[in-house]
């Protein structure tokens, strides 16, 4: 009977990771808000249009692509930034460094502060507004498909999720 029992328990309990597993988008962790996959399953997952991501994406559609970001973000998202403030941020590596990849390697830091201006209004910190609210407080990588060496497009001092600039 116990082993009944514990076949039982053990059969309830795969079913429910099994289930809990298929709720989210491939490559997502959305319990960890944590997003590990390629570009072409991030585009899917959003637009679910393959000839649209083919050509939005190129030479890049193959990298491996890892987001990270926190409940804020989860909470802005859900109300369409709608109840400020928020100490909203998301972390962006993108790495093309492999046969078949881009050769691109980058990360962005991004941080909600509010509204910035129109996309790539400079601001302050020596960081960019994007989406209207957001600060790329690092936008930094190598790519060889736009030029050579390290680059960087934003480096917002302080650099810290948690920081402001005076």
């Amino acid at each position: 009977m116990k082993k009944i029992l514990f076949g039982i328990i053990a059969c309830v309990l795969l079913l429910n990771m099994i289930s809990m597993a298929k709720a989210d988008p491939p490559g997502y962790n959305l319990k960890a808000r944590i997003f590990v996959g390629t570009a072409m399953q991030w585009c899917m997952d959003k637009v679910n249009d393959q000839a649209w991501c083919d050509s939005f994406l190129g030479v890049y559609a193959n990298d491996k692509l890892v987001m990270k970001w926190n409940a804020e973000w989860d909470r802005g998202n859900a109300e369409n930034w709608a109840n400020p403030p928020y100490g909203a941020w998301e972390n962006n590596e993108w790495n093309g460094a492999f046969p078949g990849g881009s050769g691109s390697v980058w990360h962005y830091k991004i941080k909600w502060i509010g509204s910035c201006g129109s996309d790539g209004t400079p601001l302050s910190d020596g960081g960019y507004c994007i989406w209207g609210q957001f600060d790329t407080i690092q936008d930094h990588g190598i790519d060889p498909n736009i030029g050579p060496g390290h680059m960087f497009f934003a480096l917002a001092k302080p650099n810290g999720y948690g920081t402001s600039y005076p």
